[in-house]
């Protein structure tokens, strides 16, 4: 009986080690998230909103996590990992940091960034965190288009004000 049960756990075991080496393959940008007492119904949703934003979110325990993460050649220094661990990815370089940190907000529990890796480097958490507070495209693009039409419409205003006043 407990032999069977093994081949179940190495099996099971094996399959999240495949999953792990899809996910680290296949995205420039991983985050490393700590979490802890966070409810179901808290991760659905964290879940949720993170893939809108194009980011998944994959829970696996540490030890699996570092054996997949072994195969590469990464620079830099692996972060301390502990307690429950999720991986956050996404194909966007910024968007898994910047969830992960924009999620912590949507749980009473514990939701942290301990780190990850970013363009073939591992990060602190603290170097993750800072990738975390890059605006996405959009936010810099409406941005940029705020700074080039304000000046504009001020002159646009000024110049219908003083052709009101002439006519």
């Amino acid at each position: 009986m407990s032999d069977h049960h093994m081949a179940i756990t190495k099996q099971k075991k094996k399959e999240i080690l495949e999953k792990l080496d899809g996910i680290i393959q296949k995205n420039k940008s991983l985050v490393f998230v700590k979490f802890n007492k966070v409810t179901v119904a808290d991760a659905s949703k964290i879940r949720r909103s993170m893939r809108d934003a194009g980011v998944g979110l994959y829970v696996a325990k540490k030890t699996l996590i570092k054996r997949a993460l072994s195969g590469l050649t990464l620079t830099g220094t692996m972060p301390e990992l502990e307690g429950e661990l999720a991986l956050a990815y996404g194909e966007d370089l910024i968007a898994p940091a910047r969830e992960s940190q924009g999620s912590k907000k949507q749980t009473e529990g514990e939701f942290e960034i301990v780190g990850g890796v970013f363009e073939g480097a591992y990060m602190s958490k603290s170097e993750m965190t800072v990738i975390a507070s890059i605006p996405g495209r959009q936010t810099l693009l409406a941005e940029f288009l705020n700074v080039i039409n304000s000046p504009i419409q001020g002159f646009a205003v000024a110049l219908s004000e003083i052709a009101k006043k002439k006519a």
